[in-house]
């Protein structure tokens, strides 16, 4: 199947459910916008990403108090079919679709998947709760939706690997989207969005394709440029003084260079 056809079938899917799903975002985009559609793909084709998803070994694994995953954007050292999943989802109906039901005048894909690509949570792999680096890797547009695709068949509940959105903060009660196959969310990224997923309890891989849109504007007139920030849950208050430690240390050196000491490695280098 080409690119082409991959992306009129979720353009379908997604203009089928577009008053629904519209409803969902303004619904939720006082705190932390979002929406969420099911079966996105015929299942058969999400399956077959789950089947040539790469193994652990094959991607870039990031390991610290902050959180524990595999992720890849090198795209062309993988299966062919997942590039073209991730790109579909920058055909232009799409993001403009995309746009029209978050209410966003403009928006623009990232051909480079700067932090996006492919992540792989296997058991007791965790992402702390975190804001997203408000911009791109050119530091000229800002980041405000981020578009996650789960391909794991048969995904249970008691799994973990879920996202999380804390749209009162780290502090109180995360709401919890399932990370369920052939699930799309797409969720908004600004200055209080934050997010995180929940420890993988099981000896198997939660698989995820991602991508990221940018507005010439943020979604909120508040924002400010910041860096990825970390937190520890309600209940890591050391994790907390350590995680704030280290975020002020790193705003410091982006207040002296511009694009960080050195290049970030998550990008896909054509």
């Amino acid at each position: 199947m080409d690119i082409h056809k991959i992306s009129d079938l979720i353009y379908t899917q997604i203009l089928k459910n577009k008053e629904e799903l519209t409803v969902q975002f303004n619904t939720t985009k006082g705190t932390i916008g979002f929406f969420y559609v099911d079966n996105l793909l015929p299942q058969e084709l999400a399956e077959q990403c789950y089947g040539v998803f790469p193994d652990p070994s094959e991607m870039r694994v990031l390991k610290s108090i902050k959180e524990f995953k595999h992720v890849s954007a090198q795209m062309n050292k993988h299966h062919p079919l997942l590039e073209k999943v991730i790109y579909a989802f920058q055909d232009e109906k799409i993001v403009s679709l995309i746009g029209e039901i978050c209410g966003i005048e403009k928006l623009y894909p990232d051909d480079s998947l700067y932090a996006g690509g492919l992540s792989l949570m296997a058991k007791d792999n965790f992402l702390n709760p975190h804001l997203d680096n408000s911009h791109d890797v050119e530091r000229e547009k800002w980041r405000v939706l981020n578009l996650l695709y789960y391909v794991t068949p048969n995904w249970k509940t008691e799994n973990g690997g879920h996202l999380e959105l804390w749209p009162d903060g780290p502090k109180k009660a995360p709401l919890v989207l399932e990370s369920k196959c052939n699930r799309l969310v797409v969720m908004a990224t600004h200055q209080t969005s934050w997010h995180s997923v929940t420890k993988v309890n099981v000896a198997a891989h939660r698989c995820c394709i991602s991508n990221y849109y940018f507005s010439d504007v943020p979604l909120k007139t508040s924002d400010s440029f910041h860096i990825t920030k970390f937190r520890g849950r309600p209940h890591q208050t050391f994790t907390n003084l350590v995680l704030d430690v280290d975020a002020n240390l790193r705003m410091l050196v982006r207040k002296v260079f511009k694009k960080g000491i050195r290049k970030n490695p998550h990008i896909y280098k054509k």
